[in-house]
């Protein structure tokens, strides 16, 4: 994969994994749009990285996914890389959180229906581009079921399913389909964790050497 000259939009850019793979990619000179769903927060990367072009908008919002993919065919329609990294995850237990269906809901919507609409959405772009890729973050297996996080989990299992699908359908078309595949990363969505964590830029390193090698699974 080209590294560099593309038009690459990122899902959660704001934060993590995302904002991670968004500095990397303007450091190699790319145009890169970020999403996400706080308008102060992203304003405040824009001071800092004024060539980010940045979009705030709820993904858990069928509406907002419908109103990106416009501005995307309007604006940017040589966007040629689309990077899912959106997501949530609440901890709590089943049997006892009285608000256990709104989180789960939110948490399906956000980490899984959000970026299956999106690529679906986004596919006609895609085909139309030259090197084009669907980036998508999953879970690394060996922390596929936390007992305080099992419908992030649960969704976070069905990108991986739906990524490895996507590649077969792919196939015979310029889009590559990659997988960034973190184990415990340094993020919001694990502050407080023991265990030992790994940066989010240590990961990016290793995705942008398998994504210009055209290894799939980072």
């Amino acid at each position: 994969m080209r590294i560099t000259n593309n038009t690459i939009l990122i899902t959660g850019g704001s934060v993590g994994i995302g904002l991670a793979l968004a500095k990397r990619f303007l450091l190699l000179n790319n145009k890169v749009i970020i999403t996400g769903g706080e308008f102060e927060k992203l304003e405040g990367i824009k001071k800092d990285f004024p060539e980010l072009i940045v979009l705030a908008g709820d993904l858990t919002e069928q509406n907002s996914i419908n109103d990106l993919v416009l501005f995307i065919e309007q604006e940017y329609p040589e966007t040629n890389i689309l990077v899912n990294s959106a997501a949530i995850q609440y901890n709590y237990d089943i049997m006892d959180d009285p608000d256990f269906l709104r989180k789960a809901n939110h948490e399906i919507y956000l980490s899984l229906i959000a970026p299956l609409n999106l690529t679906t959405l986004m596919l006609p772009i895609l085909l139309k581009n030259k090197n084009s890729a669907i980036v998508n973050a999953s879970i690394d297996q060996f922390i596929g079921s936390q007992k305080s996080a099992a419908i992030y989990c649960a969704v976070k299992a069905g990108i991986r399913s739906f990524t490895k699908s996507l590649k077969y359908q792919l196939e015979d078309t310029q889009v590559k389909v990659f997988e960034i595949i973190p184990s415990s990363i340094n993020t919001s969505i694990t502050a407080g964790r023991d265990q030992s964590l790994m940066e989010p830029d240590k990961l990016v390193d290793q995705f942008i050497t398998d994504f210009y090698n055209d290894r799939n699974d980072s």
